[in-house]
């Protein structure tokens, strides 16, 4: 793949895309439209991710220098890209940006790719957690908060158009090493929910997947998503995975070690079709003992309002945000352990998002 380059054509943002005309326009820095018909080169570098869906490699816009991640994936010629289609949609400081978009063929014409050009992110939330449990260390709780905070936006976010990640697990959210900047990534599997409408049951990573899913529930809410937040915050607090089960039913064994046993009330809750209800009888775990001593009570108490078995007494991650938890982040005073100032996006809520701010119940 070193030194291969490709060639996208800029198209008008309404345009339709076949053959290398783009779906969606190719915008610059500044956000604004490149000239219609402009040709941009990608210099691909080095495979940075890769499975069932495809590949994704570091590149660079040749004519810019621009640093980019290019994911490449197989095109089915008779469906639209869902993944496309959503992503077209978003724009928020914590949703990794979609710049542009080309299809290509390789050496099997037959064949169609997608290739969504995305900003480069270095770093992932999953490597860093690596990286202090090799060292035997606890990620500084002002890290904990940053991450669980700007993650709380973006599902906010997604969750208010209708959307659901339905894959949010450390490896999918993406880090700038030096303002520790957190952008959600991979909406491979993400969709827009209509009640009424089912869907599969078998999505998101073990570690993380809500128990509705593991029941088997097709009817199922944005929620799974917050149960995934609070998968991912524990395991930030923890520094290893919270339900770290070996198979969906291992994965139900874990979960229920630590809330308990559900009750019928909750069982029918999570899936109204299920009625095996054969389960040992175990008592809940208390929170505050699963984590370091020096983990504080509000830190405990906001991961146990996101893994309620009840989906629909998850806390909302807008609510989530005015938590006292996140209380030092808004201190003007705090900074970076290293001394440098917090992400200047933090605060900078979209209009919607202050209006939603402004509403929630204190």
């Amino acid at each position: 793949m070193n030194g291969r380059t490709m060639s996208a054509v800029g198209s008008n943002p309404n345009s339709g895309g076949i053959n290398g005309i783009s779906e969606r326009r190719a915008t610059s820095d500044e956000g604004k439209s490149k000239a219609e018909g402009q040709t941009i080169s990608y210099s691909a570098e080095k495979v940075i991710g890769n499975g069932s869906f495809g590949v994704v490699f570091r590149a660079t816009v040749v004519q810019t220098g621009e640093v980019v991640a290019i994911k490449k994936v197989l095109q089915d010629k008779c469906f639209k890209n869902r993944e496309l289609q959503i992503m077209r949609q978003l724009d928020h400081p914590n949703i990794v940006q979609l710049k542009h978009c080309f299809y290509s063929n390789d050496e099997n014409a037959d064949e169609l790719y997608l290739n969504l050009v995305l900003e480069f992110v270095p770093e992932t939330v999953y490597r860093v957690i690596r990286s202090y449990q090799k060292n035997k260390e606890i990620i500084p709780i002002l890290y904990t908060k940053l991450y669980v905070y700007q993650l709380c936006r973006a599902l906010a976010y997604i969750h208010e158009l209708g959307i659901c990640h339905r894959d949010i697990k450390p490896q999918n959210l993406l880090l700038n090493p030096v303002d520790h900047t957190l952008k959600l990534c991979d909406f491979g599997s993400a969709k827009m929910l209509v009640v009424g409408e089912p869907n599969v049951s078998y999505i998101c990573s073990r570690f993380y997947r809500a128990p509705e899913l593991i029941f088997g529930s097709t009817e199922y809410t944005t929620a799974i998503d917050i149960w995934s937040l609070g998968c991912v915050f524990g395991e930030l607090l923890l520094g290893q995975p919270l339900f770290p089960g070996g198979s969906g039913v291992d994965q139900l064994v874990e979960i229920i070690k630590v809330l308990g046993t559900p009750s019928r009330g909750e069982i029918e809750e999570m899936n109204m079709t299920y009625t095996e209800f054969k389960f040992p009888q175990i008592k809940a775990h208390p929170w505050h003992k699963l984590f370091p001593a020096a983990t504080s009570a509000e830190g405990v108490q906001l991961v146990s309002k996101m893994l309620a078995y009840k989906p629909k007494c998850r806390v909302d991650p807008m609510h989530a945000l005015t938590h006292p938890f996140f209380d030092e982040l808004k201190n003007s005073s705090t900074t970076l352990p290293n001394g440098d100032p917090l992400p200047k996006s933090l605060f900078q809520y979209t209009a919607s998002e202050q209006k939603r701010l402004e509403q929630q119940p204190q």
